[in-house]
């Protein structure tokens, strides 16, 4: 008899990922170059005694104790031995609730009980810029990528679930920002495709039902039940809200949403990169009259990008921000200057865009 339903969904989901490292493993470690042998002849099948073959790629798995993340680490646990990837685990202390720190050390103990190593606890600072949500998060990815530096770890693994996604499009639908935040979170994200979300097209209560009938240990955050958190409102109530409104199938519905937004969003941002180069001047400034000439989506792409190149921050940049830096291209009255984010200033000059700080 095989392993239970929700098992082996949260196995393949891993096994299908950790395929995809290896291969890139492999293919990276192919083109390295290897130390010459003067043992054998060109061409020799035999390996020189000072050829080390390549290590097995290290896979993370970041885990809060909770059962999304905890089924993560025992699917990472079962699958990696078989593929010959090392397998360890980080868990990230924001020191938010009294007892974090020995919250952390039972995720710990849970994930070296399950064979992964290393596993290390990370204890963070959470600031306040953007929010208390978007602050934990920020110092939650900070220590995470600075774990997999220090292990050389090929990827980290998180445990987002279909549910989770569903709740970042409805989140990015309220703040009107437009389709990249229809897309919600991506499968493969960060820099070199350090973190992998294998639990997107798996909804919550298969990753729960896979810890329960292995019977793992799992905590409950209770900021995940708090009110106070846009995301647990939107969780407890906007979700349940719309499905007793519209039916069943609108989390799976969401998350078609995004996978489809983000097609979109990737071809138009590859359209943007490519009409770039025929807007600018032999100076490089953009000419107001070409970026005219463009569809709105591929227009306004270009102008964040030549915000965000000029210092603005990515995540202070809005929509609003984007539209007025639009009209002086398409509304222009001899408008004054525009102050962005980053003490960034835009201005329109002898029907060049000019973007720079200060």
């Amino acid at each position: 008899m095989g392993p239970h339903p929700a098992v082996a969904a949260i196995r393949l989901a891993v096994r299908r990922v950790l395929h995809d490292l290896l291969t890139e493993h492999h293919r990276t470690t192919a083109a390295l170059p290897h130390a010459p042998s003067h043992e054998h002849p060109p061409g020799s099948r035999l390996r020189s005694s000072r050829e080390v073959p390549p290590s097995p790629p290290l896979v993370l798995v970041a885990c809060s104790g909770g059962a999304d993340s905890m089924a993560l680490a025992s699917a990472l646990a079962f699958e990696s031995p078989k593929l010959g990837i090392r397998a360890g685990g980080v868990t990230v202390d924001h020191g938010l609730q009294p007892g974090s720190d020995l919250r952390a050390a039972e995720v710990v103990l849970r994930l070296r009980e399950l064979g992964l190593d290393p596993v290390d606890s990370v204890a963070v600072t959470v600031g306040r810029a953007g929010g208390p949500e978007a602050a934990a998060r920020d110092a939650r990815y900070a220590a995470l990528d600075t774990a997999a530096e220090r292990h050389g770890a090929a990827a980290v693994l998180l445990g987002h679930t279909r549910d989770d996604q569903a709740e970042t499009v409805l989140l990015g639908l309220a703040r009107g920002s437009g389709i990249r935040s229809l897309s919600g979170m991506a499968a493969v994200s960060g820099a070199d495709g350090r973190y992998r979300r294998p639990f997107l097209e798996l909804d919550r209560q298969t990753a729960r039902k896979a810890c329960m009938v292995q019977s793992l240990p799992v905590w409950d955050d209770p900021h995940n039940a708090d009110p106070a958190y846009t995301r647990s409102r939107l969780r407890h109530e906007g979700l349940p809200a719309l499905e007793k409104a519209l039916g069943k199938g609108v989390v799976e519905a969401l998350a078609r949403t995004a996978r489809l937004s983000r097609d979109d969003a990737d071809a138009l941002d590859s359209w943007a990169a490519q009409a770039e180069a025929t807007v600018r001047d032999d100076a490089g400034l953009l000419e107001c009259a070409k970026l005219c000439a463009l569809p709105p989506a591929v227009r306004r792409r270009i102008l964040r990008r030549a915000a965000i190149t000029a210092g603005a921050p990515a995540g202070s940049l809005f929509a609003r921000h984007i539209e007025e830096l639009d009209r002086l291209i398409t509304g222009w009255r001899g408008q004054g200057a525009i102050n962005l984010p980053g003490k960034v200033v835009a201005r329109r000059q002898g029907g060049r865009l000019v973007i720079r700080q200060g």
